[in-house]
C-alpha cells in the first residue's frame, strides 16, 4: 500500500490544533492508516488528576478500531515543540500490537521539514505480545 504521508502529517496536524493540553501546553495529533487505506486521528487530552490523560496515538488508534479496521499501515506523529515528537513507551506498545514489526512511524515537531522515520520494531525491540 502506498502511504500517502503528506495526508497523514495533514490530518495529525489538524488533529494537534484540536488537542486538549491546558496543563502542559504540549500540544500532539497523530494519525494511523488502517488497512482500509482511510486515515484515522486523535490527540492528547489531559486531565488534572495525572496520568489519566489521553495520548494522541491512543485515541487514533481507538478511532481505527471504533471504524472497523484492526491493521495499522503507518502513523504519523507531530507535537507542537521544535524536535520530532516521538511515542511515549505505551503507545509504541499500542502501535506494536496493531501494527507489523515494518510498520512505518513518522515523526515531527511544529517547524520540522525533515521526518524522522523508523520502523516499529527499532522503536520498540521488545514488545510484550498475547500469543
Amino acid at each position: 500500500m502506498d502511504i500517502p504521508l503528506d495526508a497523514l502529517f495533514e490530518a495529525a496536524a489538524v488533529a494537534r490544533e484540536r488537542a486538549y493540553a491546558p496543563y502542559s501546553k504540549f500540544l500532539v495529533g497523530a494519525a494511523v492508516l488502517g488497512e482500509s487505506g482511510r486515515i484515522h486521528v486523535g490527540c492528547n487530552v489531559e486531565n488534572v488528576a495525572y496520568p489519566v490523560g489521553t495520548c494522541a496515538e491512543a485515541g487514533a488508534i481507538a478511532a481505527m478500531i471504533a471504524a472497523g479496521d484492526r491493521t495499522i499501515s503507518a502513523v504519523a506523529i507531530t507535537g507542537s515543540g521544535e524536535t520530532p515528537c516521538l511515542p511515549c513507551g505505551a503507545c509504541r506498545q499500542r502501535i506494536m500490537e496493531f501494527a507489523g514489526s515494518d510498520t512505518r512511524v513518522y515523526c515531527s515537531g511544529i517547524n520540522t521539514v525533515y521526518y524522522s522515520e523508523s520502523d516499529i520494531s527499532a522503536l520498540l525491540p521488545a514488545s510484550f505480545s498475547i500469543s
